[in-house]
């Protein structure tokens, strides 16, 4: 479903990744973990199409999209800070993607109760997000960004800044969410224990390249 081919991108003058490759099966959950800096953000706004590729391929279910815009990419991303829309409540939020996609009104609230439902927030829709707690803004994150069924996710330490009973709760939690959808997602993490809770399969960054700055 994704393959990062011998991927490399320089910022600043400075090499950051330096052929990368790595393959994700579809449905597959792969963490990618290393230190802060080591590039872990650079690879994924590389797939997302965010950052120049100097040289090399990033091939998303069969096609080449290494020129390819973000948006014609099909990939969702979640951050390290959910990022929500503040004159939105949580189901306005969720339906942003489908929104933008133009999806029939029953269908989006279809889909965004199914989604709520499964990161465990029935019944939160018509929330204010300035009210939810740290881990609720998080699922609401993850909901929103699963919503227009990506092609492949992308997620940039998005349990940062959780207390470590919650942390590693949700994380056992979003990759159960991720299995059950069905959903290749790539995930960077500094914490080889997150890695190990929410992936099918996690690997280390530097042993993805020759070198890895």
């Amino acid at each position: 479903m994704l393959v990062v081919d011998s991927v490399s991108v320089s910022l600043g003058g400075r090499s950051v990744l330096d052929a990368v490759s790595l393959e994700v099966s579809a449905g597959e959950v792969v963490a990618v973990f290393g230190p802060s800096g080591s590039g872990k953000s650079t690879l994924l706004r590389a797939v997302a199409g965010l950052v120049e590729v100097e040289s090399g391929r990033v091939v998303i279910d069969g096609v080449d999209v290494t020129g390819v815009p973000t948006h014609r990419r099909r990939v969702g991303m979640v951050f390290q800070d959910e990022q929500l829309f503040p004159h939105r409540d949580v189901a306005g939020n969720v339906a942003f993607g489908l929104e933008m996609a133009g999806v029939e009104r029953r269908e989006r609230e279809s889909r965004v109760e199914e989604l709520l439902s499964a990161v465990g927030l029935d019944g939160f829709g018509d929330r204010d997000v300035s009210t939810l707690s740290g881990g609720e803004a998080k699922r609401v994150a993850l909901a929103r960004s699963l919503a227009p069924r990506p092609a492949v996710l992308l997620a940039d330490e998005p349990l940062t800044g959780l207390d470590a009973d919650l942390h590693d709760r949700l994380a056992v939690e979003v990759g159960a969410v991720l299995r059950e959808s069905g959903t290749t997602t790539l995930w960077v993490t500094h914490d080889r224990a997150e890695a190990a809770l929410v992936a099918d399969r996690s690997v280390s960054l530097a042993d993805l390249s020759g070198v890895s700055g």
